[in-house]
């Protein structure tokens, strides 16, 4: 595995599994390993809301196409319809997870954009079949007591 070297992004993906099966944390895990020969996300977000933490932010992932060296994935379960169609499958329970997730990412790296992996140049798919960017456009960071 290569060192991060920098995070410039913080690419939100979804499994492309129908929303009505579930998809395991070993799922996921071994279909990274098979196609890339390891992890490709840093986190997934299940339907309940679990946040599972897959990868150091030390290390790159596998899940971008020429921005690995700059980026952290997060990846949530579904993104296919019942039909297995692309949609947003999102639970109110990610959607949530995802806000806490990306406002704790923002404290550690302020600089760093929220999009979605169809939001990067040349990529044909419709993940994370929803608009990412407007979404977290004003997304603050979360801010700890002190």
């Amino acid at each position: 595995m290569k060192p991060l070297k920098v995070v410039k992004y913080l690419v939100v993906h979804c499994a492309a599994n129908r929303c009505d099966r579930p998809f395991s944390v070993e799922s996921l895990i071994n279909t990274g390993k098979q196609k890339w020969g390891q992890v490709s996300y840093h986190w997934y977000v299940r339907r309940n809301g679990d946040i599972i933490p897959l990868l150091s932010e030390s290390v790159q992932g596998i899940h971008v196409k020429g921005y690995n060296w700059c980026s952290l994935g997060i990846v949530y379960e579904g993104g296919l319809n019942e039909k297995g169609e692309a949609e947003d499958t999102r639970t109110e329970a990610q959607k949530h997870a995802l806000i806490a997730l990306l406002r704790a990412l923002k404290a550690d790296y302020p600089d760093a954009q929220i999009l979605g992996h169809r939001d990067l140049p040349r990529v044909k798919k419709d993940c994370p079949c929803f608009d990412a960017r407007a979404e977290y456009l004003n997304l603050k960071p979360l801010k700890l007591e002190q």
